[in-house]
C-alpha cells in the first residue's frame, strides 16, 4: 500500500489487490508532513465591519389565489402592479356617503391569479439564494388566512416547483463544481461548523458507510411519483459571481412548531411497533453571537438538489395536518425549513481547504410555512383542533405584536421591550428583525367573500410590517489570499501534463516509453565473430566489413538525426525568444496604457473624493440639523405627552370634584329633605297656632261687636270673683303621635320623687280654694342646675288670659334627664289646666240675637292647649336656666334638646 500526491493536491490511497487498509489519523498526518508542501500560515481573521446606518424595510410581496369556483364572489381586485383593492361583498357592504367604502393597500409587488411560480421565484426568494452563497443569512414566511396557498407557494405542485425546490436547485447549480467532500465540514451542537482535513474526513466516511443503517419506519419511504416533478426544475438557474477559491457544504434541517413547542421532523427514532414513543421537543439556546438555534435538531449534508429535496418529503410526511371545513389537508403546525451553507477558501496553493476555523463562514436560510389564521366559528372546531387553532392564533399575534412594538420603537423613538419570548415562533427567528439578514413575506390571500373579515386583517397587519426596518446585513470578509488559485493551479497541471505527453515521460506511474535514438540502438545489428580458423576463411571478413557498413550508416542517420533535432531546437529557442520578446513589448505597451488609464482613475478617484468629502461634510451638517430637529421634536414630544397628561389628570380631578360635589349635593339635599321632612309638621303646627290665635281675636271682635251697645260692660272684681264658685278642670292635653326620645339615665323610683316647682314671680294669686300642692318640691322662681340636679320631675306653673277674661293657670309637667354634654334636659310628658269661671259671666258676653254660643266656640277654649306644643327647655353645664329658657312652637307634645 503507498500513498501518492495527486495533480489536484488531493491524496489517493492506493492498494494491492482488493483489500483496503485503514490507516489511524496520526499515521495520515506522518505520511502528508514528510516532503509535502508545508500548510499556509495562519492568517488573523478580518474583523466584521459593522453597518448600523443602513437599514432596509422588510420586503412585503401579496400573491392572489384563483377562485376555486368560477361562481364564488370575489372581494379582492388586482388594481396595479403594486396594490390591491379590497372592497365588502354583498352581505357586508357599508355605506358611506351613499357610495361602497372600498380600501387599497399597497405592496412591494403583487402577483396575481395568472403569475407562475418562476416569476414569485425571480423576484422575491432569487436575491435571498445570492446572499446566502455570498454569506448573509435570509428568511422568508409565507402569511395568510387558512386555504389562501401557502403551502402550494413555498412547496409547490407536480410539474411545477415552488420556492424551496427552487432555491434548492440554485444553490447546487450554482455551487456543484465547488462542493467539498463529505464531512469536510462538521457541524457541531453549539450553531457552530469545524473544518476537518481530508484523512479525518476519509476516515469518517468510512465509519460511517461500515455503521449499520438503524431500522425505522420512514426508512422505506420514497418520493411519491406524483411529487417527483417537483424538482425537475429545467430553469437552471444559478448565481453568476460564486466565488471560485472556496469549497461548500449544505446543510438541511426541518422542524415544526405545534402548539408552541418545537419538534424535528428529521429525527430517527428507533421503531417499536409495540409501544412507539412520542416525540420529544426541542428547546431554544442562544449560541456565543447570541443567534436563537434548535438544540438537538438533526442537520443532513446534502450534495444534491434530489437528496435535499427528499430529506424534505421525508419530514414532510410527519407534519401534523387535519382536515377542516375550511382546508382539506389544513395545516396545524408552522414548519421551518432551514437551509445551512459553509465554505471556507482554499490555501495558497489552491489544493486543500485552509484549516482555519475563523475563516469559515456558515449562512443560513430560513424558509417558513406560517399556519394559516382561523376563526373557530367557521371551522367549528372542538377538543384537540380548537386547542390547535387556539395556539396558532396566539403566535400569530405574538408575531403582530412584536411586528407592531418594533414599528412604535422605529417611528417615535421608544425603547419598549418587544415580547420575542411569548412565542417559539419569535423567539426562534428574533435574530433576523435584530439586523441578522434580510427578510421578505409572502402575503397569500384567497378572494372569496367567505375570508372577507380575515383577508382584511391580513392586508392591515401586511401593510404595518412594511414600515418595519431590518439592518442591512454586512459583507462577509476576504481571507486575504490571492484570487484565482484553484483554476492557476488547475491550468499549470493540464499543462504539466500535457509536456509529459508529449515527451513520452511517465504518466500516472506507467513506465517509460522507448525513444527513436534508443530504437536505433536496438534495431544496430550485432558483430559477428572475428575468429578466422582457417586462411581459405572469406566469410568472416567480408560479413564484418558488412556489419560495419550498415552500423556506419546507421550512425550517419543518427547524425543526421541529431543536427536535425539540434537545427529544430534552435528554431523553435529563436521563435520561443521572438515570441517572448513580442509578448514582452505587448506588454509593455498594454502596461504603459493601464498605467495612464490608472493615472487618469487616480485623477479622477481624488476628484470623487474631494467630491466625498464636501458631500460628508454636508451630510454632517444635514445630519446635525436633523438632530437638533430630532431633538426639538423629542421635546416638543415630551412637552406636548406631559401637557396631555397634565390635561387628563386635571380632567380625571375635575371628574373626581364633580362626583364628590355630586355626592355632597346628593347627601346635603337628602339631609335638608330629612330635616323639611321633620321640621314641616312642626311649622304646619305653628301657623295653624297663629291662624287658633287669630281666630280667638275675631272671635272676641265679634263678641265685642255683637254685644248690645245699650249695656256697659262689666269686668267682676276680684271681690266679685271670689264669691262665685271655682270650677276646676283637669283637661289632660293630648299627646301627638311623635316618635319617642331617646330615654337618658333616670333615678330610681324607691327613692322617691322630688319636684321642682318653678313658680314664675309674674304669676297672680288666684285665691281659689283648691291649689295645687306638690309634696318633697323645691320651689324656685327661676330655674337652676342645681335645683334639676337634684330632682327627677319638673313642673312649670303658668299663667295666661283665657278667651271669655279670665285668668287660666296651667301646670306644665316633665321628666329631668342628664343629657351627654354634662347638663340638665326636661322633657315635657302632660299639660294641666286650671280654670275658674263665672256662672253669668258667659251669659253676659253672648249676644242677645244669638244668644246661643257657636259649637265653635266652646270648642275654642281647648284649642289653645290642645294644639299647642310642648316647651323644651335645655340646661347646660354652667347656665342659668333663666337666660337658656326657650319656648318654641313644635310639632309634637315633647322634644329633648340636646
Amino acid at each position: 500500500m503507498w500513498i501518492k500526491r495527486s495533480w489536484n493536491g488531493g491524496m489517493n490511497v492506493m492498494a494491492a489487490g482488493v483489500r483496503t487498509v485503514f490507516w489511524s489519523s496520526s499515521q495520515a498526518r506522518q505520511a502528508l508532513s514528510s516532503g509535502w508542501r508545508a500548510k499556509t500560515p495562519r492568517r488573523p481573521a478580518l474583523k466584521k465591519p459593522s453597518n448600523p446606518g443602513l437599514k432596509d424595510p422588510v420586503g412585503v410581496y401579496c400573491r392572489v389565489r384563483p377562485l376555486s369556483r368560477p361562481d364564488q364572489e370575489c372581494c379582492i381586485e388586482v388594481i396595479n402592479e403594486t396594490t390591491v383593492q379590497i372592497h365588502p361583498p354583498d352581505g357586508y357592504r357599508i355605506f358611506r356617503n351613499g357610495e361602497y367604502r372600498e380600501t387599497q393597500y399597497s405592496f412591494k409587488e403583487v402577483f396575481g391569479t395568472l403569475v407562475v411560480q418562476k416569476e414569485l421565484f425571480d423576484v422575491v426568494a432569487k436575491p435571498l439564494v445570492e446572499d446566502l452563497i455570498r454569506g448573509k443569512n435570509g428568511l422568508l414566511f409565507t402569511y395568510g388566512v387558512t386555504g389562501s396557498g401557502k403551502t402550494h407557494t413555498m412547496t409547490g405542485s407536480p410539474g411545477d416547483g415552488g420556492l424551496l425546490p427552487r432555491c434548492l436547485d440554485m444553490i447546487f447549480n450554482s455551487i456543484g463544481p465547488f462542493q467539498a467532500k463529505r464531512f469536510v465540514f462538521k457541524l457541531d451542537d453549539k450553531n457552530g461548523v469545524d473544518v476537518q482535513c481530508e484523512v479525518d474526513a476519509l476516515l469518517e466516511r468510512q465509519k460511517r458507510e461500515a455503521m449499520p443503517v438503524p431500522k425505522t419506519p420512514s426508512g422505506k419511504r420514497q418520493i411519491d411519483p406524483e411529487f417527483a416533478d417537483m424538482i425537475n426544475v429545467q430553469d437552471h438557474c444559478k448565481v453568476e459571481e460564486v466565488d471560485e477559491d472556496n469549497v461548500y457544504s449544505v446543510f438541511v434541517s426541518y422542524i415544526e412548531i405545534y402548539n408552541n413547542y418545537i419538534y424535528d421532523l428529521l429525527e430517527e427514532a428507533p421503531f417499536d411497533p409495540i409501544k412507539p414513543k412520542p416525540p420529544q421537543s426541542k428547546i431554544l439556546r442562544e449560541d456565543q453571537n447570541h443567534n436563537m438555534y434548535v438544540t438537538g435538531c438533526t442537520e443532513v449534508e446534502v450534495k444534491s438538489t434530489e437528496e435535499a429535496f427528499e430529506v424534505f418529503w421525508r419530514g414532510q410526511k410527519k407534519r401534523r395536518i387535519a382536515n377542516t371545513q375550511l382546508n382539506r389537508e389544513s395545516s396545524r403546525s408552522h414548519s421551518v425549513f432551514i437551509i445551512k451553507l459553509a465554505q471556507a477558501p482554499l490555501d495558497a496553493d489552491g489544493d486543500n481547504v485552509l484549516q482555519e476555523k475563523e475563516q469559515i463562514i456558515l449562512s443560513q436560510l430560513s424558509l417558513v410555512d406560517l399556519a394559516g389564521s382561523e376563526r373557530t366559528n367557521r371551522t367549528k372546531a372542538e377538543g384537540n383542533r380548537l386547542r390547535e387553532a387556539g395556539n396558532i392564533n396566539q403566535s400569530l399575534m405574538t408575531l403582530r405584536t412584536c411586528i407592531e412594538v418594533l414599528r412604535e420603537n422605529q417611528m417615535y423613538g421608544t425603547n419598549k421591550m418587544v415580547p420575542y419570548r411569548d412565542s417559539k415562533l419569535t423567539h426562534l427567528f428574533k435574530n433576523y428583525f435584530d439586523g441578522e439578514g434580510k427578510v421578505r413575506m409572502i402575503v397569500c390571500v384567497n378572494p372569496k367573500a367567505e375570508d372577507y373579515e380575515e383577508s382584511l386583517q391580513v392586508m392591515r397587519f401586511a401593510e404595518m410590517t412594511q414600515e418595519v426596518e431590518v439592518a442591512r446585513p454586512v459583507d462577509r470578509p476576504l481571507c486575504g489570499l490571492t484570487p484565482g488559485r484553484r483554476f492557476r493551479n488547475q491550468a499549470f497541471r493540464e499543462e504539466l501534463s500535457r509536456k509529459l505527453e508529449m515527451r513520452g515521460g511517465p504518466i500516472n506511474g506507467e513506465p517509460e516509453e522507448q525513444s527513436v535514438s534508443e530504437m536505433f540502438l536496438q534495431n544496430f545489428p550485432p558483430l559477428p565473430s572475428c575468429e578466422l580458423l582457417d586462411v581459405n576463411d572469406d566469410q568472416t571478413l567480408p560479413k564484418l566489413i558488412e556489419v560495419l557498413e550498415k552500423r556506419h550508416k546507421l550512425r550517419q542517420m543518427l547524425s543526421e538525426e541529431f543536427a536535425k533535432n539540434v537545427l529544430a531546437f534552435k528554431t523553435m529557442l529563436q521563435e520561443f525568444d521572438s515570441s517572448v520578446v513580442s509578448k514582452e513589448n505587448y506588454i509593455q505597451g498594454k502596461l504603459s496604457e493601464k498605467e495612464k488609464t490608472i493615472a487618469g482613475q487616480k485623477m479622477e478617484l481624488e476628484r470623487l473624493e474631494k467630491k466625498i468629502k464636501t458631500l460628508e461634510y454636508k451630510i454632517e451638517i444635514l445630519e446635525k440639523t436633523a438632530t437638533i430637529y430630532e431633538e426639538d421634536k423629542r421635546n416638543l414630544q415630551q412637552e406636548l405627552e406631559s401637557k396631555s397628561q397634565k390635561l387628563q389628570r386635571q380632567a380625571s380631578d375635575k371628574r373626581r370634584l364633580e362626583a364628590r360635589l355630586q355626592g355632597m349635593v346628593a347627601e346635603t339635599t337628602m339631609k335638608w329633605e330629612k330635616e323639611c321632612v321633620s321640621v314641616l309638621p312642626s311649622k304646619q303646627l305653628e301657623m295653624q297656632n297663629k291662624l287658633w290665635v287669630k281666630d280667638e281675636k275675631l272671635k272676641q271682635l265679634k263678641a265685642i261687636v255683637t254685644e248690645p251697645k245699650n249695656e256697659k260692660p262689666e269686668r267682676p272684681s276680684r271681690e266679685r270673683d271670689r264669691e262665685k264658685p271655682v270650677q276646676r278642670s283637669v283637661s289632660p292635653s293630648p299627646v301627638p303621635n311623635a316618635p319617642p326620645v331617646r330615654l337618658r339615665h333616670r333615678r330610681s323610683r324607691s327613692a322617691g320623687e322630688r319636684w321642682v316647682d318653678h313658680k314664675p314671680p309674674s304669676n297672680l294669686p288666684t285665691e281659689t280654694v283648691m291649689q295645687p300642692h306638690v309634696p318633697h318640691a323645691i320651689t324656685v322662681a327661676a330655674a337652676s342646675e342645681k335645683a334639676l340636679a337634684k330632682c327627677d320631675k319638673y313642673m312649670l306653673t303658668h299663667q295666661e288670659l283665657a278667651s271669655d277674661g279670665e285668668i287660666e293657670t296651667k301646670l306644665i309637667k316633665g321628666d329631668v334627664f342628664k343629657t351627654r354634654g354634662g347638663g340638665q334636659a326636661v322633657q315635657f310628658t302632660e299639660i294641666e289646666t286650671l280654670k275658674q269661671e263665672s256662672p253669668t259671666g258667659r251669659k253676659r258676653r253672648s249676644s242677645p240675637s244669638n244668644p246661643d254660643p257657636p259649637e265653635d266656640a266652646a270648642d275654642s277654649e281647648w284649642t289653645d292647649v290642645e294644639t299647642r306644643c310642648s316647651v323644651a327647655v335645655e340646661m347646660r353645664a354652667g347656665s342659668a336656666l333663666g337666660p337658656g329658657y326657650q319656648h318654641h312652637a313644635q310639632p309634637n307634645l315633647y322634644q329633648m334638646l340636646m
